[in-house]
């Protein structure tokens, strides 16, 4: 290789650099994101492997202690460690931010498709039932629902699961009838290309960009309804080291001077939700997706 293709192909690499880096600094929220959504899916997957002390183990020598190099959150009332908590509450979180959008894709973009492609009667059907459930906001649902069935984190979950199931069956449905339309879709029709193959070649690949941006933004939503069916008693229960039972425990006592204990689980409610946020509206203008449920 000559020496000024050498010099070319070591120089590509940092061209390539100093383009991300210039891309970051021009969209400073998406930089943010990604900074908070890396570090948050450390904390929550290597963390509780990695700190030496577990979410549950007591420390009756030390309650309330102060944040501390030994205890870097500080400790709670019964001596456990808050930053074992922290991390604990995070693979939590997250884990159930994951489930809910899982949950999502799959029921509602099935019940979407289902409705766009499988003609009137059976959109109908289960257009109605969308609209019975999502007749209720749903904070509010996931609260009855965990209510019926008995407060816990499982529950709680459950009821987050199906309150966000309208968000994807509306949109998914939408998105399939607007593509449907389009001229190569009657195209394909027109030329006797199965159904199912039309929905597996064109329909889905079409709706991808809406639902990567409804997966982010629903992901944050699932985060802070969780910590918020936590914060009033319905979600989580202590000592079960999720961020919004986290809340709750330490405010009483925020006035006697123990302001760590819902200082952190707090900051890490806000971190994943704004992280999700700002992913989903970068997502949203880069792919040109026109709007959300939320």
């Amino acid at each position: 290789m000559s020496e000024a293709g050498s010099i070319a192909a070591g120089a590509r690499p940092r061209s390539r650099s100093r383009a991300v880096l210039a891309s970051l600094r021009r969209n400073a929220g998406f930089g943010l994101a990604l900074v908070l959504t890396v570090v948050l899916l450390l904390l929550a997957i290597a963390g509780p492997s990695l700190w030496h002390l577990g979410p549950l183990d007591m420390d009756f020598g030390a309650p309330l202690a102060a944040p501390s190099f030994a205890h870097p959150m500080g400790t709670d009332s019964n001596g456990r460690d808050v930053f074992a908590r922290f991390l604990a509450g995070a693979r939590i979180s997250l884990a159930v931010g994951a489930a809910v959008v899982v949950t999502g894709l799959i029921v509602g973009g099935g019940i979407g498709i289902a409705a766009g492609i499988g003609g009137r009667v059976l959109d109908t059907v289960l257009m109605r039932i969308v609209d019975a459930l999502a007749a209720f906001p749903p904070l509010i649902l996931a609260m009855a629902i965990t209510v019926g069935l008995g407060v816990g984190l499982t529950t709680a979950a459950f009821g987050i699961m199906l309150s966000c199931v309208p968000f994807f069956a509306r949109l998914m449905r939408a998105d399939i009838l607007r593509i449907r339309a389009l001229p190569f879709i009657e195209a394909s029709v027109a030329v006797g290309v199965g159904r199912w193959r039309i929905v597996g070649r064109h329909l889905l690949p079409h709706t991808a960009p809406t639902m990567l941006v409804q997966c982010a933004s629903v992901f944050g939503y699932a985060i802070l309804t969780l910590a918020g069916l936590g914060f009033i008693g319905l979600g989580a229960q202590i000592p079960e080291p999720e961020w919004g039972a986290m809340i709750t425990d330490g405010l009483q006592y925020a006035l006697t001077g123990q302001w760590w204990l819902a200082l952190f689980p707090g900051f890490g409610v806000l971190a994943a939700v704004v992280a999700a946020n700002l992913l989903a509206d970068h997502a949203q203008a880069v792919l040109g997706v026109r709007g959300r449920e939320r």
